[in-house]
């Protein structure tokens, strides 16, 4: 009883420090605490003691229910020179160091490793806490990819340059999100700002009566004026500074391209998604720069607004639960869409309400992810996508899709042709590029050059770089091999324009991965124009198109169609090439998965809200649900006001 008492206590805020000052062994040699954004942070001159004892953390967080971790004291750290040294010496040679990386705010360096296999704590060469000792930083181990990712190389420096603002800024968040409640009764509600009713902007606010927390924030890439392109935020009658927390599902712009606006007009606070999702939301928002400027558009933000992400977000892991405010925790959860892409789960007040937030998800397992989680503890609302929520939505097995993707490139390299494939440079650009590489390599497949363009060759090595986020099979291939699954013998990458000449070649069958996914800019474009003429060839759309994109006109019969070429011209595009849609590649479930992830959801949920859909898809989904699982389920449109809890 008395214990209860104290975790109430301890959860109320300022009880925190006392009860893990009284928790700690003096022999830690604990020289301070801070909050750490959404952690405590526990100084130690000693850390190899904490390290080797690492019950002592766990029961005390088992007590003050808050994420714990241990930093170095400043005292203790070497100098990053001499510590490089230091690691060049210890550092197993097998290992192949190719980089560090020494993040000043918390004391950590990354060691980035060709096989990090051979550096992990279990390794017998490599103790950390004796490494930890010796040079006063915390190890972290990394995968060195095959090319340097240059945007997280970009990350590194800019958390380098403003890592005193960064430590600044974290205890600031934690005194907000650390800080006695106001109000012990939780009332929840939720506010539709985008991505309801149609695929595009996703956004909404979840409010309680402490915090207010946006989920997702994305432009609609198929609108034709202002008021459809971007969330509501203007109907949501809030300021900037009311927000206490900015959660991302995943980098596509549909769920990320408004973001860099907000913090170009004064969004100071905390950005929560995964490890690669920050490295992937950038490179898409940067490449948004590139597309606008190249049509003549201005874009409404700039490179700095896009880096300034990188110095607010807060990566966390999936599965880690994490406060984001006063009386809302936050756990992320595997959504097989891309990489990174979550399932966020917010759980609100004392166990008052859980609400799961689907964004998007694939239920299946594929070549790149593992099926979505679907196993919370405990989940009252449920808000999930409809992209393919209509009755006939129903995607080939993955077996019928490879043979139908084999026979759609053979019979056209065969005449002589080039296929074009206009592909999202994240998720489906590597999962497409592992499937001609394994039938190339099989024979099933025509052999002929493979050009990428665009950016797929950039988030191919962020894919490398986290393999933990990938499926099981090839995670153990990129952590516990020299095999790099993304870099094949029969691509190319091209570099810049003046390179085209080879795949725009006559009479020379290949196939060409350009972005972007829905021929709405980007280098797809320029092929496009060469290959939609000639009958000899073909544009297989592997990934969904989105109503008033180039895409779905081209997709839904377009004959001719009108371009902006250089210097301003209009370009007229007659359309004579096959046309083929693949579905079964697609990151999104079809209707029967998406019933299937719902009726998995135990205990019984007591409300399903959906989302991320064509209105009818939306509508059937909502239908079918209450139907079949007699679950309340509703489709609510944009700007609606939903009492949750």
């Amino acid at each position: 009883m008395q214990r209860k008492q104290q975790q109430k206590e301890v959860l109320s805020g300022p009880n925190i420090m006392a009860t893990i000052l009284q928790s700690i062994p003096k022999d830690a040699n604990v020289t301070k605490i801070e909050y750490e954004g959404p952690r405590i942070a526990l100084y130690t001159n000693t850390p190899r003691y904490l390290m080797e004892n690492n019950e002592i953390i766990s029961n005390l967080v088992n007590v003050i229910k808050k994420r714990i971790v241990v930093r170095t004291d400043e005292s203790i750290r070497k100098s990053e020179e001499d510590a490089r040294k230091i690691l060049n010496q210890i550092v197993p040679k097998d290992a192949k160091l190719e980089n560090t990386f020494f993040d000043t705010a918390t004391g950590e360096v990354s060691l980035e490793a060709k096989r990090p296999w051979l550096l992990q704590r279990n390794a017998q060469e490599f103790n950390h806490a004796e490494v930890t000792e010796q040079i006063g930083w915390k190890l972290r181990i990394r995968k060195a990819t095959t090319t340097p990712s240059s945007t997280i190389q970009t990350i590194n420096y800019n958390l380098k340059i403003s890592s005193a603002e960064r430590g600044k800024q974290l205890r600031q968040i934690g005194d907000e999100i650390f800080r006695p409640r106001l109000a012990q009764k939780s009332e929840v509600s939720l506010l539709t700002l985008g991505g309801f009713g149609q695929v595009g902007r996703s956004c909404m606010l979840l409010s309680t009566t402490e915090s207010k927390i946006l989920i997702d924030c994305g432009i609609n890439p198929g609108a034709a004026t202002p008021a459809e392109s971007f969330p509501r935020l203007d109907w949501a009658n809030i300021t900037l500074d009311e927000l206490d927390a900015i959660v991302i599902g995943h980098a596509h712009l549909d769920h990320t391209g408004f973001l860099p606006a907000l913090c170009k007009y004064g969004y100071k606070g905390p950005i929560y998604c995964t490890e690669p999702t920050l490295p992937m939301m950038n490179l898409i928002q940067l490449d948004a720069i590139k597309v606008a400027a190249a049509q003549g558009r201005t874009p409404m933000y700039g490179e700095r607004d896009v880096k300034q992400i990188m110095r607010q977000a807060i990566t966390i892991p999936y599965g880690t639960v994490t406060d984001i405010s006063p009386d809302i925790k936050l756990v992320l959860a595997n959504a097989g869409h891309i990489l990174g892409s979550a399932l966020c789960h917010f759980h609100i007040g004392n166990g008052d309400h859980n609400f799961v937030y689907s964004g998007d998800i694939k239920f299946a397992k594929s070549i790149l992810f593992e099926a979505a989680n679907w196993n919370f503890p405990r989940v009252e609302t449920l808000l999930v996508e409809s992209t393919y929520g209509a009755k006939e939505d129903i995607q080939p097995s993955r077996q019928e899709v490879e043979s139908a993707f084999i026979n759609a490139v053979n019979n056209t390299l065969a005449d002589g042709g080039k296929v074009l494939i206009p592909i999202p440079a994240v998720g489906r650009a590597q999962e497409i590029m592992m499937v001609i590489d394994h039938y190339m390599k099989s024979g099933e497949m025509v052999e002929a050059p493979v050009f990428t363009e665009g950016m797929i060759s950039e988030a191919s090595a962020i894919h490398e770089a986290y393999p933990e986020y990938l499926a099981r099979e090839l995670k153990q291939k990129i952590l516990e091999t020299d095999d790099n699954p993304f870099d094949s013998e029969y691509f190319t990458n091209v570099e810049h324009a003046d390179a085209r000449e080879e795949p725009m070649r006559e009479d020379s069958p290949c196939i060409i991965l350009a972005t972007s996914g829905m021929l709405e800019g980007g280098p797809v474009l320029e092929y496009f124009k060469n290959i939609a003429p000639d009958k000899k060839n073909k544009i297989l759309f592997v990934s969904y198109q989105v109503n008033g994109t180039l895409g779905r006109r081209v997709l839904d019969g377009a004959r001719q169609v009108s371009l902006l070429g250089k210097e301003g011209k209009v370009e007229v595009v007659n359309i004579n090439c096959g046309m083929e849609k693949l579905d079964g590649f697609s990151g999104h479930s079809d209707y029967n998965q998406l019933m299937s992830f719902v009726q998995k959801m135990r205990p019984k949920l007591r409300r399903v809200l959906v989302n991320h859909g064509e209105r009818r898809k939306s509508e059937n989904l909502a239908m079918s649900i209450r139907r079949m699982f007699r679950v309340p389920a509703h489709y609510p449109q944009i700007q609606e006001a939903i009492k949750l809890f």
